[in-house]
């Protein structure tokens, strides 16, 4: 291993500098990905997009770490998100763009890096070893460090063995520093015991439940006199909002099946490309245990048949690996090679071969499950084949027809000239959130049609299963109130719940108030429920909506009433009770709400250190290396 001191300083280590040296293990394992972005492309003249002090950023690590930032943000969404779509969430959320984001981190990085190397700090070859051969990506089946696997592995992703230390290095360095800053935290008592109160404080209770039925009379049908006057006092609900009348044209690939002429012969071809998907040979599901030598793998083997106490598992547990780590999946005999006459010769499920050998040393292999041969056939292939054909046929029609199209819009030509000279069909809608039909399916049309104004010009759109739209804002509809005999159903549906929860929230509040006078709970004809020592995650049973919130702030000894939509209820609190300190769960809770808090407070301190670093640092900006970057991203 490379060494960059002579000192042997062991790094203090810590759940967090685990962490980011992992995540550090995965940035460079990704920068072979970079060639894509064209990062290597620059020029000699564009090596760096800027430094803190001596520390420069170089064009590779602010690609990367803008790139890591985009697949982030893919995978949270679900599809490819493009650096310009993201910057416009990010600034619709009101904050930094995302480029911005990443380059505040590097800045923030490059400012530790630079304070590292004012101290110094120095990380020895022990500490850096003891990081490498403890990371799981380079173990072998034996759990044991892989020497080849970790020198193929950096090889495989462009990294030689002293860059990758010396990121490691580096990593380390910056969370000895942080340790050092942070290091003594400590959670205020006062704050600790007030989260830990309000989240396992007690209340013990007795309640009714109020419903219609429980009312002295039943609610009456309403006059035309409190139909008209609810409708008048509620016109919002009576409203039908503002629409978008929409002209639009739109081609999907569904439309054009019928027009598809059938290609037997790319129906054939297309067959032959996914042959291992028609025609599987016969396989078997394989667990494989490697041992170091023949030596050990017959003992292991003898021990297996000669014990009844042994079984495989307890093999895999004695090598502290788990049947994860030995599952190979369903083989074939091409690839089980040399073991596959054994495998094979296996009839029953949970079989154990002899010893045999594999790429990585002599091995037992259990036999799992037998999978037959499967073979599709092209004539019974043919139908899904030919649905996919058309399907992807139609999808490049309309994807070559799309210039064409969008020459005409150019043109001035009118959503309906467009639909008269090509596939395009016509369409209308009154566009509301509320809409339905089967253009609305489309995310990219209700999104278009939500962004629509009168001085829009139509534009192609392209949908997600390669369809195309366009569309236009003809007029906008001006909120509608509808007349009290079409929505009287309604209106008297309406009036009814109101009138009922205004009579259930009477009730309750006149049975609080005899309690609080003196009146014992259980005198009112209603059922009684008892609830001890609950606490604010606590549920309870048909209590209505924002139930225990109320009761957590009511006073011991008080009587409440409190009102829900179709329900009420009647509360007496009986006892205040302080978190239960012999409860396995309240000590847990108390030592991850410390651990929360300290977390909280040291990441608030090492922030605050890093922004003092970055003021009182040199701090150089290349912004035409920066935008050079970012031009290399869709």
């Amino acid at each position: 291993m490379s060494r960059k001191s002579d000192q042997d300083q062991p790094a203090r280590k810590s759940h967090r500098s685990f962490t980011q040296v992992a995540v550090w293990i995965i940035i460079a394992l990704l920068i072979v990905g970079l060639g894509g972005f064209g990062v290597t492309h620059f020029g000699s003249s564009m090596q760096a997009i800027g430094s803190v002090d001596d520390e420069e950023i170089t064009v590779s690590e602010y690609a990367l770490a803008l790139q890591q930032e985009l697949r982030a943000l893919g995978r949270q969404t679900g599809e490819a998100v493009s650096l310009q779509q993201a910057n416009a969430l990010a600034e619709l959320a009101g904050g930094e763009s995302v480029s911005e984001q990443v380059l505040t981190r590097l800045y923030s990085t490059a400012a530790l890096d630079a304070e590292v190397g004012r101290i110094p700090v120095s990380v020895g070859d022990q500490a850096v070893q003891n990081q490498v051969v403890t990371n799981p990506t380079f173990q072998g089946l034996d759990g044991d460090f892989d020497r080849e696997a970790y020198r193929q592995t950096l090889r495989r992703n462009g990294l030689s063995e002293r860059a990758f230390e010396e990121l490691i290095r580096e990593e380390t360095a910056r969370a000895i520093l942080q340790d050092a800053v942070t290091g003594g935290t400590a959670a205020p008592a006062l704050l600790t015991d007030t989260l830990l109160n309000h989240a396992a404080e007690r209340r013990s209770f007795r309640w009714i439940r109020l419903e219609a039925g429980d009312l002295a009379e039943p609610v009456p049908a309403p006059s035309e006199a409190d139909v008209q006057g609810y409708y008048d006092a509620n016109a919002e609900a009576f409203t039908i909002g503002e629409k978008k009348r929409l002209t639009y044209v739109w081609l999907t690939p569904d439309m054009l099946l019928e027009t598809i002429e059938t290609d037997e012969e790319a129906l054939q071809t297309l067959y032959e490309e996914r042959i291992g998907e028609y025609v599987r040979p016969e396989r078997r599901l394989v667990e494989r245990l490697v041992f170091e030598d023949e030596a050990a793998a017959t003992a292991a083997h003898d021990r297996l048949l000669a014990d009844d106490d042994v079984s495989f598992e307890t093999l895999v547990d004695e090598r502290g690996l788990s049947l994860q780590d030995i599952d190979l999946g369903d083989l074939t005999r091409e690839e089980l090679g040399d073991a596959a006459e054994a495998v094979f010769a296996l009839t029953e499920s949970g079989e154990v071969t002899a010893p045999q050998p594999s790429e990585l040393g002599p091995a037992l292999f259990r036999m799992n499950g037998i999978l037959n041969a499967q073979e599709t056939t092209f004539e019974e292939a043919r139908d899904d084949l030919l649905s996919e054909y058309a399907l992807d046929r139609a999808r490049r029609v309309i994807a070559q027809s799309a210039s064409g199209i969008d020459d005409l819009l150019a043109g001035g030509a009118t959503l309906e000239e467009v639909a008269d000279e090509t596939d395009m069909v016509l369409g209308g809608i009154d566009w509301s959130a509320e809409a339905e039909g089967e253009i609305t399916g489309y995310q990219e049309f209700r999104a278009a049609a939500q962004g629509v104004d009168e001085d829009a010009f139509p534009e192609l759109v392209e949908l997600d299963d390669g369809g195309l739209f366009a569309l236009r804002l003809d007029e906008i509809i001006p909120p509608v109130l509808q007349p009290l005999d079409d929505v009287r159903e309604q209106a008297t549906d309406l009036w009814t719940r109101e009138e009922t929860r205004n009579r259930l929230s009477d009730r309750a509040m006149d049975i609080a108030g005899q309690i609080d006078d003196g009146a014992e709970m259980d005198t009112f004809g209603l059922t009684v429920r008892e609830e001890t020592e609950l606490t604010r995650s606590a549920f309870v049973e048909e209590a209505p909506p924002g139930f225990l919130s109320e009761v957590f702030g009511m006073a011991e000894g008080e009587a409440r009433g409190i009102p829900a939509d179709d329900i009420s209820a009647v509360v007496v609190l009986d006892t205040i009770l302080p978190p239960d300190a012999e409860n396995p769960d309240t000590v847990a809770l108390s030592d991850a709400l410390e651990s929360n808090v300290v977390r909280g407070l040291e990441q608030d301190l090492f922030e605050a250190y890093v922004q003092a670093l970055r003021q009182q640092s040199d701090i150089r900006r290349d912004q035409s290396a920066i935008n050079a970057v970012n031009a290399q991203f869709p």
